[in-house]
């Protein structure tokens, strides 16, 4: 029989650990981390250099500093797994009136997240940035190490309901905590990483960088598996308190 404290308890440990994996696994698919605004496209020269920019960007080979100079200069968003660019129709480059804008994206592939990170982006002669390098996997790889943990503890949720029983709660518990710092761990390597490629990479007049709201949801979801960790704590180590005091008492 579980008491209605820990009952209550454990569904609203449930619906944060929910509400969390959710932002995650929408802050994880999206490419809004960071963004930068850019002055409006003016004169022929001007033109021509974006349109080679964004023609490599799409069509070219992996390379930071190609991609990095294309999201500072055409209003670019990246993520974890995706970089963008807003540009508008082939026919309107060098127009001055609004046209539609049109976001064209490009994901980041699985051997493209392991590739080295040099001291100058571009320059594969300047020696690997070995700091840089390790920021930019940890950011890509903590955020599936969450969401597995996650997995791994509903799994193991199931299992105990099936079972009706409250033992794996503590384990439960320090699952949703790790994933937590798991996540938290994403947010501040992404936001060290980017510190330091602007340090690299200086970022041209005119164009601003600002947080995006995907990161946001990140940190978001960080404080709710937390919160949803302590909850299954506190249940796990009170219900086996009072279970000891009542088989102790019964003994006596």
């Amino acid at each position: 029989m579980v008491d209605n404290r820990y009952a209550t308890a454990l569904v609203i440990a449930c619906v944060l650990s929910i509400l969390a994996t959710v932002y995650l696994s929408v802050a994880i698919g999206t490419q809004h981390w960071y963004q930068y605004s850019s002055p409006t496209v003016r004169g022929e020269a001007n033109v021509s250099e974006l349109r080679s920019l964004y023609d490599e960007f799409m069509t070219g080979e992996f390379d930071e500093k190609t991609y990095s100079d294309t999201l500072f200069r055409l209003n670019g968003t990246v993520g974890l797994w995706w970089r963008c660019v807003l540009v508008p129709p082939s026919a309107h480059w060098n127009r001055e009136p609004d046209a539609k804008i049109l976001l064209e994206c490009r994901n980041f592939t699985l051997p493209e997240q392991f590739t080295p990170k040099y001291k100058e982006p571009g320059n594969h002669n300047s020696g690997e940035d070995m700091l840089r390098t390790y920021l930019w996997r940890c950011q890509f790889l903590l955020p599936l190490a969450s969401l597995g943990l996650v997995v791994l503890a509903g799994l193991i949720g199931f299992c105990a309901c099936l079972c009706r029983s409250l033992t794996p709660t503590l384990g439960i518990g320090v699952l949703h905590l790790l994933a937590g710092l798991c996540t938290l761990a994403t947010v501040c390597c992404y936001l060290a990483g980017m510190d330091l490629l602007h340090r690299v990479s200086m970022l041209p007049d005119k164009v601003d960088g600002s947080l995006g709201w995907s990161l946001y949801l990140a940190l978001i979801s960080s404080p709710l598996h937390m919160m949803a960790a302590a909850l299954l704590v506190w249940a796990a180590r009170s219900h086996s308190q009072n279970y000891y005091r009542m088989t102790a008492y019964r003994v006596a």
